[in-house]
């Protein structure tokens, strides 16, 4: 059974596209990145607040959002686009209680609202008040109409009319594009009722087919196989879609399945659960082709129903990352709790989302904690060697990867990047030769890797070694990604250390157009030009690099490069003189 995301392509076309209101709104309003002092409040207008909630809004900054909305409707408390931008900024904060009474008061002002469908079905779901749900559906509100016909069916589940829902999961399963959204549901619902035989039928593909299912779905078919009796099965099932030490919650499963032991089926065991699963469904489906905000609308309503799916949350501190929103995303990682499976993974993400933020020592602090207890996990080391190398301590980078490749003694394929990325940092530590050492280990694991061929030829070429391969493993990384600025900036780097210069320069300006603030970039532009006679352009170009925020090193050369030309730079280095460009032209 494959494991992937099942077809979007008619569930978008079925779904309404999530617009914000006042998106497009001026920005001489009230500062909105903040809640305002008592004081503030005090003196900012009604027509004031509700332009600066439009404008928290627009940047997805819910927080700030909620609170300008919220003494907006002070003012006018039945106005639908407020009532429809506070349950929306609610939501996007996570408090779904909020949401659902600003839903109810936008409902009864008679405007139909998607968001305000989500937020009253979620809530209604966690009431398990399911007539409810067919009440509000059949007055006309609509939450896009593939989540409605699913909601339908497992809230006529609820109410005990199983026949009719089983009935409502089979139109959806016939209906073209989206069919595995039908099946897969239906496996739930008939699990949740105790026919493990029949749920069976379905994931296995008996009834209509193999079908397109998520992680959630494999390990719902495990443990219905394990209802089943049939642990081998279900441990056959995990070893064709997982690989061993990738995911310790199934690497568990993995283990009591394999020990004899009964594994309760838990994806959706009632109405209320399989609600939430549908707003899974739809969040994992559209997640990356819909408007985020639209995405985090379904993922918090999931999370809500079923605090337990760690994936859901897992989803949301990721979408709040993309949008920008760091502090709601370090919260929503925060939730993840210590005893579950995945706290690794949500300690990863809220140690990225904090250095975002800007707390780059709490960010550390963080993942070095993790370390201490979980530090036989190959992930968790991985994620603090990152981290120390992107703060340029290149020494406790160094142990941790160290310490990471020694918990893999028969590195696969996959271990490439773990050599690649502790020879990247013995190379910031001056330690060239162990660098391409570990680089040519990465190669012999996998050869065809565009950064890896990039950095080790042009960390060759930087330190005047080995030039000719050198060139030759740019060409291949260029020819992998003709349009990288970084390989197009190595080949044209690579050229001009060979004394290539008219060769250099069409690389090198191809690769200043796409890095156009790039100082590093900037700076090898300019000596190109002034090795090919273009000086002027030349020393323009190092002003520009110069105003890019260099290094204090490359700075100084720069400077240098100003006051005295490349060739006399290049002679008080004792590097050999640029070639005369007669030479250079006719070098082959």
């Amino acid at each position: 059974m494959p494991f992937h995301k099942p077809n979007r392509t008619q569930l978008l076309l079925a779904s309404v596209v999530l617009m914000l209101p006042f998106a497009g709104m001026a920005e001489t309003v009230p500062k909105a990145d903040a809640p305002a002092t008592s004081a503030e409040q005090s003196s900012v207008s009604e027509a004031g607040a509700y332009l600066a909630a439009g404008v928290a809004a627009s940047e997805s900054d819910y927080a700030a959002a909620a609170d300008w909305y919220g003494r907006a409707l002070a003012g006018d408390a039945n106005n639908a686009a407020l009532l429809e931008g506070a349950t929306m900024a609610n939501i996007g904060v996570g408090h779904m209680e909020e949401a659902a009474r600003l839903a109810r008061a936008l409902a009864k002002t008679g405007a139909k609202s998607q968001i305000g469908t989500v937020a009253l079905i979620a809530d209604d779901a966690k009431q398990q008040d399911f007539a409810a749900i067919l009440k509000l559906q059949a007055g006309g509100s609509s939450a896009g109409s593939v989540l409605d016909n699913l909601v339908k069916a497992w809230a006529k589940l609820g109410l005990g009319r199983m026949s009719e829902a089983i009935e409502d999961f089979d139109k959806i399963a016939k209906t073209k594009g989206l069919e595995s959204f039908g099946l897969y549901h239906k496996a739930l619902a008939l699990a949740s009722a105790g026919d493990y035989e029949g749920a069976d039928k379905i994931m296995s593909g008996k009834v209509s087919g193999v079908f397109a299912i998520n992680r959630r779905g494999v390990i719902a078919s495990v443990e219905i196989l394990s209802q089943l009796e049939r642990n081998p099965d279900a441990v056959e099932m995990i070893d064709r879609n997982f690989a061993p030490g990738n995911d310790p919650e199934v690497d568990d499963l993995r283990r009591r399945l394999a020990a004899g032991e009964p594994v309760p089926y838990t994806i959706a065991r009632n109405a209320t659960e399989g609600i939430g699963e549908v707003f899974y469904s739809m969040a994992t489906a559209v997640n990356g082709e819909a408007e985020a905000s639209y995405t985090l609308l379904h993922a918090r309503s999931a999370a809500y129903l079923r605090p337990d799916n760690t994936e859901a949350e897992l989803l949301v501190a990721g979408l709040l990352e993309q949008l920008g929103q760091h502090a709601l995303a370090t919260e929503a990682y925060a939730l993840v709790a210590p005893t579950d499976p995945n706290f690794h993974i949500a300690e990863i993400g809220r140690a990225n989302a904090t250095f975002a933020a800007g707390r780059k020592e709490a960010a550390l602090e963080i993942l070095q904690a993790l370390v201490r207890t979980h530090g036989d996990v190959l992930r968790v080391q991985m994620a603090l060697a990152d981290a120390m190398r992107r703060e340029g301590r290149f020494e406790d980078a160094w142990k941790a990867y160290d310490a990471a490749l020694k918990m893999v003694p028969t590195p696969g394929p996959e271990h490439w990047v773990l050599f690649y990325s502790r020879g990247v940092t013995s190379d910031q530590m001056g330690k060239y030769d162990d660098a391409e050492a570990d680089f040519r280990r990465a190669m012999a694991l996998s050869p065809n890797e565009p950064e890896l061929l990039n950095y080790l030829g042009y960390s060759l070429v930087d330190h005047g070694r080995k030039l000719d391969e050198a060139l030759g493993l740019i060409k291949r990384a260029v020819i992998m990604r003709p349009d990288n600025g970084a390989i197009l900036d190595s080949l044209g780097w690579a050229y001009y250390r060979l004394g290539r210069y008219k060769e250099a320069l069409p690389a090198i300006e191809r690769a200043s157009l796409r890095m156009a603030v790039d100082p590093t970039v900037t700076d090898h532009l300019g000596d190109v030009y002034w090795a090919v006679g273009r000086k002027r352009e030349a020393e323009y170009q190092w002003r520009r690099a110069l105003s890019y925020g260099p290094d204090e090193k490359l700075a100084a050369r720069l400077r240098l490069k100003l006051e005295k030309g490349l060739d006399a730079v290049l002679a008080a280095e004792g590097a050999p003189p640029l070639k005369p460009l007669e030479a250079a032209a006719a070098t082959p």
